[in-house]
């Protein structure tokens, strides 16, 4: 792999990104339409008496993390999703241009989107709700790596099933994440799920994060040694779906790459 190149398909999605309305909307609109609404929601429940402050800032804390997970995967799909609506996917690997560095520039193109997300709803929920999600601490950095690695997962996973099966199941770029947010505890703790839901979700690395979170904000300790289990799991995870992507790439390649609609 070349720095240089990877650098390049870089600047290739961040020019896409500044000079693309709609993507700019996605990546500021949304965010603070959660927190508008899940903020109002929790200041409402407060005003009644009816649940605590901390309330705020754990529903805030969520929306908050949850922007990770969703960043990483959606950055890697409709990056794809956007070459080959634009029939671009063989230009782009007509060049010197490795699979591999594709793979590394989405990659990094969703942590620079992740951190600029975050930082305006953080940016957001100080000045609406006086919630600083900061005041959580340096803990925030490991939770971080292994929300937007989790994102990597599904979204090397649902690339690699677009390009076996084409644009037709693209609606999954946009519904993977959903799909596997009941089971990750973004706004409730796992523990109000019923036992076969608890079951899966001791399987869903991210799960960990929410709890701790939680934790935390009611002033309980949430160690790091708790994201031992979850960053195994996220490891296996992200290595099975990278394997199902290179095998999706080399399938492509047989048939060819303009085979994939």
């Amino acid at each position: 792999m070349k720095l240089h190149r990877i650098w390049g398909i870089f600047l290739r999605y961040f020019y896409n990104l500044i000079h693309t309305y709609d993507r700019l909307t996605d990546m500021f609109f949304w965010p603070f339409i959660d927190l508008l609404l899940w903020g109002l929601t929790s200041s409402y429940l407060v005003s009644t008496g009816s649940t605590s402050n901390t309330l705020v800032l754990a529903l805030l804390g969520g929306i908050m993390l949850w922007i990770f997970p969703w960043r990483g995967q959606y950055e890697i799909t409709v990056s794809l999703l956007e070459d080959l609506w634009n029939r671009n996917l063989v230009n782009l690997f007509a060049t010197p241009i490795l699979f591999s560095e594709w793979v590394v520039s989405v990659m990094f193109i969703g942590i620079f989107k992740s951190i600029i997300s975050f930082a305006f709803a953080s940016v957001i929920a100080v000045v609406l709700y006086a919630a600083n999600i900061y005041t959580l601490g340096i803990i925030l950095l490991p939770w971080a790596g292994l929300l937007i690695m989790f994102g990597w997962v599904f979204g090397f996973f649902i690339a690699s099933l677009i390009m076996r099966y084409g644009t037709k199941i693209q609606t999954l770029a946009w519904m993977s994440m959903a799909i596997v947010s009941p089971f990750a505890g973004v706004f409730y703790p796992i523990s109000v799920l019923p036992s076969w839901a608890q079951t899966i979700a001791h399987y869903v690395p991210v799960s960990y994060v929410f709890e701790g979170m939680r934790s935390i904000i009611a002033g309980q300790p949430a160690p790091l040694s708790a994201l031992f289990w979850p960053l195994i799991l996220c490891l296996i995870y992200l290595m099975l779906s990278l394997y199902f992507l290179y095998g999706s790439y080399s399938a492509i390649l047989k048939r060819g790459l303009i085979s994939v609609e």
